[in-house]
């Protein structure tokens, strides 16, 4: 009689359910509970001891606070030279220090703090106008839509830069969504424009590009990719059917949007996950994104993931090519299934581009979770007033989801770059204040004691 197999299965602990622990870093005010000293003498007696301790612990908030930062700069003069022609100055004094809007009465910190709850927390600029007047401060909405505006005035030089590194990846996502300008000239305010999203860079630097255009031509697309050489990934709009000419792009498409046109037509059938042609087509598509699901999990490099889609992913698609080949034949080219068969099929050249380049993903995801962040605060302030205002909200746009993207906290870089930024002079000093070159520990805040 055969042993019977004996099966080790690891050890494992199990978190309880509960309340989870409050983060460590989080500074701690001890306040002890105590019994009164009569209380601590026994019936015998002896006086207890202590054996211990019950700990709970809870979390409190101290409401932000509104101070004045006074810049105090002594003056200095002769007494023995007053009345007298001097060849030097006749009253010294410190050059007032260097800030982001020049006379302005904003600190980096203020400014960093009204841009992040706009652009990072989706919070307009009428509602933060009523926080400061509930914490003691009048600061009118146009006053910080005309600081918003002079801090991206501030960054150009930052953000060509940011153009830059994004061209200098291997590839580049691009996506659009609709904006709404009122007072563009020459328009109607009800007329839409569009906010186009790049995001490129080097392998595990991303960069992120947002900018404002008045419409969705193709000559927006070629100005943002102007001189790049690379992959191109987008959806399947025709308003970048040119990349499929530019000798130096390969241009890669979408399956989450092909995968999407079938689901539609299974939702228009009522057959979900019955055998048919629309289930054959999803099974398809499934198997390949196990394939990558399966590269990402072994953690495979940019050249192995191209091997493995190669051997494992090629066949698939040459298969799902031959059926979808003969389907065009007989389904009917404007029911759903005939829609997203034509569309998968006119795509295909594209789509089958990620097969040789290990640094791009089966779909364009990348870009459309990039515009997420702007089409939720797009739901909030509803609208732009001037094209200049838009361009300003592209500018702190990039900023911060590029800081965000990079492992940073938005409002402790934006308070970094706003106090440095008015130091920097060269193309190396800008270049350092560029997120995807700065780590979390860079980002030494100087604080001002409140006195609070």
């Amino acid at each position: 009689m055969p042993e019977e197999e004996v099966v080790e299965v690891p050890s494992h602990t199990r978190q309880k359910p509960g309340r989870k622990k409050l983060p460590e870093e989080l500074p701690r005010i001890d306040v002890v509970h105590d019994i009164n000293e009569e209380e601590k003498v026994c019936e015998c007696g002896a006086h207890l001891s202590k054996i211990g301790e019950d700990i709970a612990e809870k979390l409190d908030i101290i409401p932000a606070v509104i101070q004045v930062i006074r810049n105090i700069r002594p003056k200095y003069a002769c007494k023995k030279c007053e009345g007298l022609e001097t060849g030097g100055d006749v009253v010294k004094i410190a050059a007032p220090p260097k800030q982001i809007i020049p006379k302005g009465i904003a600190t980096a910190g203020l400014l960093a703090h009204i841009i992040t709850a706009k652009f990072c927390d989706a919070l307009p600029f009428y509602r933060q106008e009523k926080q400061f007047e509930r914490l003691g401060a009048e600061i009118p909405r146009q006053t910080m839509c005309n600081w918003t505006m002079k801090a991206a005035e501030a960054c150009k030089p930052l953000l060509n830069l940011l153009h830059w590194e994004i061209r200098s990846g291997p590839l580049i996502n691009i996506d659009e969504t609709t904006v709404q300008v009122l007072d563009e000239p020459g328009r109607s305010p009800t007329t839409k424009s569009y906010m186009c999203i790049c995001r490129g860079g080097p392998p595990g630097q991303p960069g992120l590009m947002y900018h404002y255009a008045p419409s969705r031509s193709t000559t927006v697309a070629k100005a943002l990719l102007a001189d790049y050489q690379g992959v191109v990934q987008s959806d399947g709009y025709n308003g970048y059917d040119f990349l499929d000419k530019v000798d130096d792009i390969d241009h890669a498409g979408c399956w989450a949007h092909a995968r999407r046109k079938f689901t539609e037509a299974q939702k228009g059938s009522g057959k979900k996950g019955k055998p048919g042609s629309v289930e054959v087509a999803l099974s398809y598509i499934r198997k390949i994104y196990r394939i990558e699901k399966e590269g990402k999990t072994l953690e495979l490099s940019a050249e192995e993931l191209v091997r493995l889609r190669r051997e494992k992913a090629k066949p698939i698609l040459d298969q799902f090519f031959l059926w979808l080949s003969k389907k065009a034949k007989h389904v009917t080219p404007k029911s759903l299934l005939g829609i997203a068969v034509n569309y998968t099929l006119k795509q295909w050249q594209r789509l089958i581009v990620y097969l040789d380049h290990g640094e791009v993903t089966l779909d364009n995801n990348l870009a459309e979770n990039a515009i997420r962040p702007f089409v939720v605060g797009r739901k909030n302030w509803l609208f732009s007033g001037t094209p200049e205002g838009a361009e300003a909200s592209a500018a702190m746009y990039s900023l911060v989801e590029t800081a965000k993207a990079n492992g940073l906290e938005a409002y402790k870089y934006l308070r970094y770059l706003f106090e440095k930024l008015p130091f920097a002079e060269t193309k190396a000093e800008y270049s350092a204040l560029l997120p995807m070159n700065l780590k979390a520990d860079d980002l030494v805040i100087k604080q001002v004691a409140t006195g609070v």
